[in-house]
C-alpha cells in the first residue's frame, strides 16, 4: 500500500478502499508485512492515510483495510471521539506526514454510542471519566433521533459524518489542507458481521 510518490486524496482513498473490499471478501494480500519493508521503515514512515477510528478490539484497522506495517496512521478512541489530543495527532499527520486522506472510522454495534444512546434515554450517566466519553457523543445521538433515524447503527453513521464536521471546525490546518485540494476528510461505518465499509456522507 505504500509508495514512493504520495497518492493524491482521491487515489488515496481508493487505495483504502480496495482494501477494505479484499479484506471483505476474504482474499487479503497482507503488503508490506514483510521483515524487509518493517526493518526500512525504522528510517521514516510515509502513511497514506490517517484513520480516526474506534477503540473496539473487533475492528483492527489494518486488517479492515488489508493494509501493511507504515500504512495507517492510526488514531483510536472510544467513539472516535475527539479532544485536543486527538485533533493535535490528526494534524500532525496532515502537516508533518503529509496523509492526503483523513478517514473517521466508525462502526456497528459501537458499545460507545450505544451508552450515549442509553443516558439520552434514561438520564442516567456512567461514572468515572467514561461520562466524557458519552457528554461528546451524546450531541450525535440526539441529532440522529432528530433526523428520525432511532437505531443505534443509524446514530453511528452520524456520529462519523460529525466528526467529520468537527474536525473542520476546530482545525484550521485541516480546513486549509482540504481548501488547498491537499486533503480529503471522509466518515465511514465498518460492519462488524460483514466487514464492509461504507462512507458516510
Amino acid at each position: 500500500m505504500s509508495e514512493t510518490r504520495k497518492p493524491t486524496p482521491d487515489e488515496a482513498l481508493t487505495i483504502l478502499l480496495e482494501g477494505a473490499e479484499r479484506a471483505r471478501a476474504g482474499r487479503p494480500e497482507r503488503p508490506n508485512t514483510s521483515v524487509d519493508h518493517r526493518t526500512i521503515l525504522a528510517n521514516g514512515q510515509n502513511p497514506i492515510a490517517a484513520v480516526l477510528g474506534c477503540s473496539d478490539s473487533r475492528v483492527p484497522m489494518e486488517f479492515a483495510f488489508d493494509a501493511g506495517y507504515g500504512d495507517l496512521f492510526a488514531i483510536r478512541t472510544a467513539g472516535h471521539t475527539l479532544g485536543e489530543t486527538v485533533i493535535g495527532s490528526v494534524e500532525f499527520a496532515v502537516a508533518e506526514l503529509e496523509v492526503p486522506v483523513v478517514l473517521v472510522l466508525g462502526h456497528t454495534s459501537c458499545g460507545a454510542v450505544t451508552a450515549a444512546d442509553h443516558t439520552l434515554a434514561t438520564g442516567e450517566t456512567p461514572g468515572g471519566s467514561v461520562a466524557s466519553l458519552v457528554e461528546r457523543i451524546l450531541p450525535s445521538v440526539i441529532a440522529a433521533r432528530n433526523a428520525g433515524n432511532s437505531t443505534i447503527d443509524e446514530a453511528v453513521a452520524v456520529h462519523a459524518a460529525r466528526t467529520v464536521e468537527r474536525l473542520r471546525e476546530a482545525s484550521a490546518i485541516l480546513t486549509e489542507a482540504e481548501e488547498h485540494g491537499r486533503l480529503k476528510i471522509v466518515g465511514a461505518v465498518y460492519d462488524l458481521a460483514t466487514g464492509a465499509v461504507s462512507l458516510v456522507h
